[in-house]
Formats: C-alpha cells, structure tokens, sequence
C-alpha cells in the first residue's frame, strides 16, 4: 500500500484572498496594482469601522436604559446621522452612498470603478486628516470595470466577514500580508516602500519602545510603526505612551503609509505631506527617544551638494556621492540626550574609506555614539544581494534613565556577527524565527544591562558576539566589521593530529575512488550482458 501523501496545510485567510485578488490583476503592473488593491482594503475597513459605531448607536437609541434612547424615528436618525458621534470615537465619517455595502450592491455594475473613485474623493472630503491619501484610480483603462467588481467581491466573502467579527485587526494584517506580498512581485524596487518582517521585529525588539516618541525619517509604508505598536501591546504597554513621527519622499508611498496607520488605529505625525527629510525636514525641532529606519542604501542622488554646510554634520561633512554617513547624522541630530538609534545600511558604511567616510566613521567611535553593530545574513531582502548590517547609536552609555536602566558602558561597543542566523523562507529569501530574533535581542540587552533583559548574564561567544574597547576599535583603523572582532567560532578539539587527520581523510577519499570505480566497471559489464541477450 503506497504511503499517505501529507496533506498541505490549509492556507491561511491572507493568502487566500491574495491568491483571489492577484487572479484579477490581468497584465496590470503590480506596481500599479499595489495601489488599487490596497486602497479598497483601506475603503472596506473606514466602512465597516464606521458600521460597527453606527450598530452600537442604533441599539443604544432603542435602549431604554441607554442615555441615547431616542423614542421617535426622526430624532434616531438625528443621532445616527451626527457625524461627532463618530469622529468623537475616532471613526472616519463615511458618507451615505459611498460606503462598502453600497459598492458591494454595485459591484456588477459597468460603472463601478466610478463609483468606488467618488466614494475615495467623499470621503476626503469629509475626513480632512485624508485629504490627498486615497487613490482614486479605479476608472484606467488599464483595469477593467469587471476586475474592480471582482475585488470588491473578494474583499466582501464571508470568511473574511466572520474574522472581522472577531475583531477589525484582521483587515490590517491583510493590508501588511498583501504589501509583503507586492514586495516580492516588486523585488528591487520594493525597498522604497517595504523593510521585511524579520528585520523590523529585530529593530524593535533591539530598540524596546515602550514608551516616548518614536520618529522614522524615512518610514516607507510605515512598517516600523506598526511593529512597535504591536510589540508594545505584547508587552502590556499603552498606546498612548507612543507619539510616532515619521516622512516618506514617495508621494504613493507616503499614502500608503497614512492608510497603513489609520487601519491599525495608530495616530501618527507623517507630516500634511510627502516630502525630503534631508532637504525639507516636517520635524526640524523633534528630538526622539528612539530613532528607527531602514533608509535608501548607498543613495547617490539625495541632493548632498546643496547641504555642504549643515548643523547635522556633526561630525564631518558627508560625502555627495553616497548618503549613508549623511543618515547616520540625520539620526543622531534627531536623538534626544538619553535616546537610541537603530537602522539598517549597507555593510560598505562599516569599513569604506571613501570621500572621507572614514573620517567621519573615527569622529563617531571618539565620540562614543556607536553603541552595536550587527552583521546580518544574506538574503533577507527583496530583490537585492547587497550585505546590511543594523547599525544602533546613543549618546547615553553613560546609562541615565529614561524609563528604562541600563548599566555605564563607556568607551565600549558591542559587535554581533548574526550571518549564520535565520533560515530560508522561500527559495530566494531568508527569515529570522522569533528564537532567532530573541537570540540577537537578548544579547544586546544583555550586554547593556537592560533591566527587561530576562535576568541574562552577558558573556563575549566566540564568532557570535563580543564587546570591544574604543581602544581596540582604533587599532584595527576604526573598521566596523563586526567578523573582525569576534572571531570563529569555537570547536571541540578531538586531539587527533593534524598529520595523521590528512592521512587519513586522504586515505577515505582514494578509498571511495577505487570503489566508485569498481562500480562503474560492474554497471558497464551488466550492460554488456543485456546486449549479448539481446542479439
């Protein structure tokens, strides 16, 4: 009896309804497509957040008990009607006719993509915090009527509908599954708007915001803000206790990144626009207590010969040809005293020589800003083989308390070599596990004495992870690469000999030689017998 073939594991609600929605796309470019499927999850969940405040008020002013209780239809309707009893709850006023089951009952309809872009611009209209934020798109010709009908119907199923009686969240992991999901169709060019999953939650998890102001220069489709929102209810904090900042130059991304924002429910400062945190910077006066981005690597083009002179440049002009040292300082002028920073940059920034880099690279280990250095494993980015590694500065080594103590560590630098870590997702990506991420973040913390790091004793582990003195750093010419200073990694030493291991792994190999060949001259003399038979 041939053996059970093992059932696939079911797939989950974010993928089927991935695998729906990319059915209908045509030969529409994903990059264009992006925006049209994510701005009708947007559309779905204003709507049915709108609802459920609008059932709540419908049963309150039936309720006789209820101080809403209204005893005629016309003074109900008043309420349900009365767009501040919506804001006043943080729901966006969703105007009548333009909301989701009014696009669901005309989603056969020819002229369904012109209904669904006036109800974006209603909306707009009526909630200013939108204005300019919603795609209204859904009448190219590149999109067929058909195809917008048929989003609408997959974004109307039921199974989706009993999630979402669960609780609203659901919409949101769709809208982060389903950029995810871009990203991967988009490759290179997803770094302008999507940092994957295992980085981010490593940042956080390093960065542990639980409370303060949170600022991302450079926060694509909001990622960031997102994982700490999450990491901060993991961890029974408050929302409240965050302000998050952030600006994104890409006028599409930066919407997506509002839309990313009102869907978790996280009120962010993202600036009333689009635009160059280098050159036109929305929080000039901000100093953050955590300071967290995944910028443009190597960036050639971000405009460095018109900021020659700067109050950012700290600690030495950086060069036109390439913004990684213009970030690192755009960070630290943004971190306030007792703040941290972490970001991801392309492993060049930690040995380059060029233009002087590293001069400036010197001037920020002598200061005592570069607090770790991660190296991070290949692959964990769409679409690019460039090496990154995660760069975490402060200014507070000293370890005054900012909600949180850490013990003094002047003039020391904690280097972790994490390329070893993590484990193919797919075939062309690499992931971290949360045991992989908990391994680095653990060290880290640690090592700082963080007081929420799990009573773990630090301890330098060979081709891991090891503190270095300022000192030793000036040594090896103020290289970074954290492979330089922790070594390889101890093996258990099986005292055999070096000259007897060569004999005898020299005396295996030819060993295997003879009977491969032995093998290969039975195989050949069983041929030969099949073809005398055959004769």
């Amino acid at each position: 009896m041939p053996p059970k073939k093992k059932a696939k594991p079911a797939k989950s609600l974010e993928a089927t309804l991935w695998d729906a929605a990319d059915e209908l796309r045509g030969k529409m470019d994903s990059a264009q497509y992006k925006h049209v499927v994510l701005g009708l999850i947007f559309l779905k969940y204003v709507s049915d957040t709108f609802k459920v405040r609008h059932d709540e008020l419908t049963r309150l002013v039936n309720d006789p008990d209820s101080d809403y209780f209204m005893p005629t239809e016309a003074a109900k309707m008043s309420v349900l009607e009365d767009r501040d009893e919506y804001t006043a709850e943080g729901v966006f006023w969703i105007p009548e006719g333009h909301r989701w089951e009014d696009l669901r009952k005309a989603a056969k309809q020819p002229d369904i993509g012109k209904r669904v872009d006036e109800a974006m611009g209603a909306i707009e209209r009526e909630n200013p915090t939108l204005k300019g934020v919603l795609p209204k798109n859904y009448t190219q010709r590149e999109l067929s009527q058909e195809n917008v009908g048929g989003l609408i119907d997959t974004f109307s199923r039921q199974d989706l509908a009993a999630e979402e009686y669960k609780g609203l969240d659901v919409l949101g992991r769709v809208y982060e599954y389903f950029l995810s999901q871009f990203a991967s169709k988009e490759g290179k060019k997803a770094g302008e708007f999507y940092t994957p999953r295992s980085v981010v939650q490593l940042l956080v998890e390093m960065l542990q915001p639980y409370h303060g102001r949170v600022l991302d220069p450079a926060c694509g489709s909001g990622g960031m803000f997102v994982q700490a929102d999450k990491f901060l209810a993991a961890h029974g904090g408050n929302r409240n206790d965050l302000s998050v900042f952030g600006q994104e130059s890409n006028p599409t991304t930066w919407r997506l990144a509002k839309m990313n924002l009102a869907l978790r429910g996280i009120e962010g400062n993202l600036g009333p626009q689009w635009g160059d945190t280098f050159h036109a910077d929305t929080h000039a006066d901000l100093r953050a207590d955590f300071v967290i981005a995944n910028p443009p690597f190597n960036d050639s083009k971000w405009g460095g010969d018109r900021l020659r002179q700067d109050v950012r440049w700290r600690y030495g002009v950086p060069p036109v040809q390439n913004a990684n040292y213009a970030w690192l300082q755009h960070f630290l002028h943004h971190c306030s005293p007792t703040g941290a920073v972490g970001t991801v940059l392309a492993n060049g920034s930690l040995s380059s020589q060029q233009n002087g880099e590293g001069e400036i690279r010197k001037a920020m280990v002598d200061a005592d800003v570069v607090e770790c250095i991660v190296a991070l494993p290949p692959q964990l980015f769409y679409g690019t083989a460039i090496p990154v590694c995660l760069w975490f500065l402060t200014k507070n080594k000293a370890g005054v308390p900012n909600g949180m103590k850490t013990r003094p560590r002047q003039h020391e630098t904690l280097f972790i070599d994490a390329r070893q870590i993590g484990f193919m997702e797919t075939r062309t990506l690499r992931a971290f596990s949360e045991a992989d991420v908990l391994k680095i973040a653990d060290t880290y913390h640690a090592w700082r004495g963080t007081e929420t790091s799990r009573g773990q004793e630090y301890g330098d582990i060979p081709g891991f992870c090891r503190a270095v003195t300022t000192s030793e750093i000036a040594e090896h010419g103020y290289v970074l690469t954290p492979g330089r200073y922790v070594g390889s990694e101890e093996v258990e030493d099986d005292s055999e000999p070096l000259d007897a291991k060569i004999a005898r792994i020299a005396a295996e190999i030819r060993d295997g030689f003879k009977k491969r060949d032995d093998l290969q001259t039975d195989v050949l003399g069983a041929l030969d017998s099949l073809a005398v038979a055959d004769e």
